[in-house]
């Protein structure tokens, strides 16, 4: 699941992500939406913004796992930008959107 304010990146990912062989069974546009999805879906990963127009996404973190899901937060921002708040918030990584693939992804969660 992507949930990114940009429905073009959320286009582009899941564009990449299934060609890479991930099944993108949903996609948000908002935190509330993210996270009502999230538990509607009860998806493997989700793909989580940290800059949402309603949410900071280091505050969904912990309600998007509460369904079971993998969180890797993305930004146009490098994870330096962060400091500690990727590992404070008890995502499972962080991938820059210039950086977005299937590899980064599966490496994040071996």
């Amino acid at each position: 699941m992507i949930v990114d304010d940009h429905a073009r990146f959320r286009a582009q990912a899941a564009e990449l992500l299934t060609l890479e062989r991930f099944s993108v069974v949903g996609d948000a546009e908002t935190g509330a939406r993210g996270v009502e999805l999230s538990r509607a879906l009860t998806p493997d990963l989700v793909l989580l913004d940290v800059g949402l127009p309603d949410a900071n996404g280091f505050d969904l973190v912990a309600a998007m796992r509460a369904t079971g899901a993998a969180v890797v937060l993305t930004s146009s921002r490098s994870s330096r930008d962060y400091g500690t708040r990727v590992t404070d918030s008890g995502a499972d990584g962080f991938i820059s959107k210039a950086e977005l693939s299937g590899e980064a992804i599966r490496s994040l969660l071996m």
